[in-house]
């Protein structure tokens, strides 16, 4: 008789990302190692520049903000079926439309509702970036992956050409940037910390987005079609709407991401809005197995190795692009580690002979 299990399937939820995790760190140690440097130190500095001190804990957490932003980018159509890796694209559109708000509206308004103006233009314009390549997939059959990454490359020539155009300040020398926000615009930060209130944007929206997705009649409806989009249309589920909400709402919260960063952190938009953000995003949700709440952890976890680049090459000599072959190294082992999933015998259902008129507790 097969008795179920439960606990397996949810060890094995943990388990394999966790040993993902530390497989990827084994492989840094050795890189780590042929570059010359002692694995174990690094190890220490990353530590160190990302929870060592509370001066290090907010570095770490105005890195995390965006990352649980751009993250749900991926992970909200990925319960639909669909890979959707156009985060730095949205982040971009959603930060050039914020600034755009921000130069714009009356000046004498206050600062409050110019800031919600700015986070509106960033949704929309997020949304409707990442709707485009929604509308591709489900109306015309073009693979929803490729479209949303050149919508990237589009989307950053679309902003280069502004700042470089009609945006640019003629008084910023330095590189082509646009026109700065006026100071009372500025996203504040929280008290007695030099952490943006975009830390409180990404916590609410992950937790309004699992929500949505486990607590509501519209994610379940997602979540089948994501199953079976062959049973969802004969369920008579309308797969097209839900296509085009969900990619709406996914690239809302990347176009946020970049409302954040441009009210919170560069004040005005330049080629430093291309920070890779949106591509460590689609790491964080791949890791969280594409949970929201699981986003925050994952997100504070990689923005701490974001925040350690400068340490590792001051007291290690290595490039400051090491964290970023670390994080191609993680991404590379959560995605072999997908495949064990269902196929290892310790965490599949066990079958036990029960004697007969024994009852199944």
């Amino acid at each position: 008789m097969l008795i179920s299990q439960p606990w397996r399937r949810s060890a094995e939820a943990v388990v394999i990302p966790i040993a993902a995790i530390l497989a990827a760190l084994l492989i840094f140690g050795i890189f780590c190692a042929i570059a010359g440097a002692n694995p174990f130190g690094v190890y220490g500095s990353i530590y160190k520049a990302a929870f060592g001190s509370w001066s290090a804990w907010q570095n770490t957490l105005i890195r995390a903000a965006p990352l649980m932003l751009t993250a749900l980018c991926t992970a909200l159509p990925a319960r639909l079926g669909l890979v959707i890796i156009g985060n730095e694209g949205a982040l971009v559109m959603g930060g050039l439309a914020a600034l755009v708000v921000g130069l714009t509206v009356n000046t004498a308004l206050p600062p409050l509702l110019v800031q919600v103006a700015m986070a509106l233009g960033g949704i929309v314009a997020g949304g409707l970036w990442i709707m485009l390549a929604g509308a591709l997939r489900y109306y015309r059959g073009v693979n929803e992956t490729i479209s949303s990454l050149l919508l990237n490359y589009i989307a950053i020539a679309f902003m280069n050409h502004l700042v470089e155009g009609p945006l640019r300040d003629p008084n910023f020398v330095t590189k082509p940037s646009s026109f700065e926000l006026a100071q009372a615009n500025w996203l504040g930060t929280l008290p007695a910390t030099r952490v943006h209130f975009g830390l409180l944007y990404g916590l609410v929206a992950c937790i309004i987005a699992y929500l949505l997705i486990q607590r509501t009649t519209f994610g379940f409806a997602a979540r089948t079609a994501g199953g079976n989009i062959r049973a969802a249309r004969i369920a008579g589920l309308p797969v097209g709407r839900l296509t085009l909400a969900i990619c709406f709402l996914a690239g809302s919260c990347a176009g946020l991401a970049g409302m954040v960063e441009i009210a919170a952190v560069q004040r005005r938009i330049n080629e430093s809005i291309v920070s890779n953000y949106g591509y460590s995003g689609i790491l964080v949700a791949f890791v969280s197995r594409h949970n929201p709440l699981a986003t925050v952890l994952v997100a504070v976890m990689l923005g701490g190795i974001l925040a350690s680049g400068g340490i590792l090459q001051r007291s290690h000599g290595l490039p400051d692009a090491t964290v970023l072959v670390f994080q191609g190294i993680v991404f590379l082992c959560v995605l072999f580690s997908d495949s064990l999933y269902g196929r290892l015998s310790f965490f599949q259902e066990q079958t036990v002979v029960q004697p007969k008129g024994t009852a199944v507790a």
